[in-house]
């Protein structure tokens, strides 16, 4: 029997989001119904309520989740009710060209619930990556529930479902940070915090926070970086010398964009070593151009420039095993809780984020 609960929407483009009805319809095969627990609030809710993703509205906002089983339908054989699971949006197909050679991180065809969820009325709602999740209930993918030990907190892994676990990957599995490497992270919001304690994870020996931020370069320190410098007011050149300067003349190993600028990649290409590594995390906006970059440059660099798609992530995979090194005391996410909210509180904690007042507000169920 279809559920009627409370969920966050967003119904037009850059207007506040609203607490509404949601009608969210019992499994169909391959399908389960979730019980939300806690929600993340994410940089990329904002970007669906502002337009900065489609205009596929009203949108079902929320998908850094985690939260307990409640029905699977027909055919789901790896989940039951009362399992403890992470929401992701990478439920891999297992059939596409990415998945057959082995990559499963980069699936193309990714899953998603075939019915939707609905406003009372009966419009369809469009979930936030395919998951919606400010709702006491959501229907869901089976496989995009990613069972984990119940033991962890579900404020603090629902986080892995998007922000900390793109970080977190695009230290460990994009940019492949490993023992004495040298690091630069270029932003230190939630995802470039995440980033440091990958790359602190990782065994890297030098890890430098820069931001425009006293504040947030405090967080970065707590998150595990050796050095931070405060690149507000200061030229390319001058932050390039700043990497350098503490990593003996030569540049980082790998430097992360957790910004996605223009200026921000150009200060992380020129920052790294000879050979060095370039990973972009943050995410650009469709109008932005690199520009006034000699194609010699890149050839006389050498190296590897990427792009981190969720980290890289495969969520059977990094799922579990991060919260177990959470549980273990060697991974600190519960740091990135800054304030537990209801799900009335959405459009304010946006505002917090905006202006970089948190590193996450969580909704909490009862």
């Amino acid at each position: 029997m279809p559920h009627e609960v409370q969920g966050v929407v967003s119904r037009a483009k850059g207007e506040p989001v609203t607490l509404e009805t949601v009608v969210v319809p019992d499994p169909g095969p391959g399908e389960a119904v979730v019980s939300v627990k806690a929600c993340g609030v994410c940089h990329t809710d904002m970007h669906y309520r502002d337009g900065g993703i489609n205009d596929e509205y009203p949108f079902l906002l929320g998908h850094e989740a985690a939260g307990y089983v409640e029905q699977v339908g027909p055919g789901v054989t790896d989940l039951e009710p009362g399992d403890f699971v992470i929401l992701n949006w990478r439920a891999v197909c297992g059939t596409c060209r990415a998945c057959r050679r082995g990559k499963p991180w980069y699936c193309f065809s990714t899953h998603n619930a075939s019915q939707p969820m609905t406003l009372a009325d009966g419009t369809a709602l469009s979930p936030a990556l395919g998951i919606g999740a400010f709702l006491e209930k959501t229907l869901v993918h089976a496989g995009q529930c990613t069972k984990v030990d119940e033991r962890a907190e579900p404020a603090v892994a629902g986080l892995l479902g998007c922000g900390v676990m793109a970080g977190i990957g695009a230290a460990i599995n994009t940019g492949a940070v490993t023992r004495g490497d040298s690091v630069a992270v270029i932003g230190c919001g939630g995802v470039g915090d995440a980033a440091i304690a990958g790359a602190r994870l990782a065994g890297a020996s030098t890890i430098i926070a820069l931001d425009v931020d006293d504040a947030k370069l405090e967080w970065a320190t707590g998150f595990g970086a050796t050095h931070t410098v405060n690149s507000r007011g200061k030229s390319q050149d001058e932050v390039i010398e700043a990497i350098q300067d503490h990593t003996g003349g030569f540049g980082a190993d790998v430097v992360i964009d957790a910004v996605g600028r223009p200026e921000t990649w150009k200060q992380a290409f020129y920052g790294r070593d000879l050979a060095g590594t370039v990973v972009l995390v943050g995410v650009p906006t469709p109008d932005m151009r690199l520009t006034d970059m000699p194609l010699i440059d890149f050839f006389s660099h050498g190296g590897s420039l990427k792009s981190a798609w969720y980290g890289d992530c495969l969520p059977s995979r990094d799922f579990p095993m991060l919260v177990d090194l959470y549980l273990q005391g060697r991974l600190p996410l519960d740091r990135f809780v800054t304030e537990r909210i209801g799900a009335d509180g959405v459009e304010d904690a946006f505002g917090k984020m905006h202006r970089g007042e948190v590193l996450r507000s969580v909704v909490e169920f009862p």
